[in-house]
């Protein structure tokens, strides 16, 4: 699996292209994004735009993207109405209109999406960000893409927005750690392989902590 991590801005998510055809939240700036997804392919050749969540530091570029790509964009189902709303999609922080996205995709819990001859990702429900937060495992390369889920070094996703609850995503964390990661690609800082399944289970001290 080949994966390119782009960031456009401080303020936006990091963004993910997978194999030259799949795009992991792309953050807020058009322009920054589509010029460096030309550095390595051209954005025709993109076949699917993933929104981990609804907040407006991942997905407010989407709509625009997927126009330039010709491109669907997926999203898990309990997300779907919040990229209308500025409140759920927290665009009203940015001083900025919601989305305004209707996604081609509506994900469930479970979901596979296939990526390669070899290669998929399992769709994971991780609500407590946002109620339709998901986190993508790759289990070839054993790579979790963890949206705003957990972060390198126990960190954990807040859940003072509206739609979060800290209950939610510490049961969702609890989930990542049943599984085997050896590279976590998170919605924000560093990738890491610095032994992440120890980094999940401190993510989750951290939630319950919290509780």
């Amino acid at each position: 699996m080949k994966i390119t991590s782009i960031t456009t801005s401080p303020y936006a998510s990091n963004s993910y292209l997978i194999n030259e055809k799949i795009l992991i939240d792309p953050g807020m700036d058009t322009d920054q994004l589509i010029q460096k997804i030309k550095e390595h392919t051209q954005p025709e050749n993109i076949e699917l735009i993933i929104l981990t969540h609804s907040h407006f530091d991942h997905c407010a570029a989407a709509k625009a993207v997927a126009e330039i790509c010709n491109a669907p964009i997926a999203i898990h189902k309990d997300d779907a109405q919040a990229l209308k709303s500025k409140e759920e999609s927290v665009s009203i922080l940015f001083s900025a209109p919601a989305p305004d996205i209707d996604p081609d995709i509506l994900y469930e819990n479970g979901d596979i999406i296939k990526i390669s001859e070899t290669e998929s990702l399992e769709v994971i429900h991780t609500p407590g960000h946002t109620p339709g937060g998901i986190s993508l495992y790759e289990p070839s390369s054993k790579s979790l893409f963890s949206g705003d889920t957990v972060f390198p070094n126990g960190g954990i996703g807040r859940t003072d927005f509206t739609g979060g609850s800290l209950d939610k995503l510490s049961v969702s964390i609890e989930k990542l750690t049943e599984l085997d990661v050896i590279t976590l690609y998170p919605g924000h800082g560093p990738v890491t392989s610095d032994d992440v399944n120890k980094q999940i289970r401190l993510s989750l001290q951290m939630s319950r902590a919290y509780r």
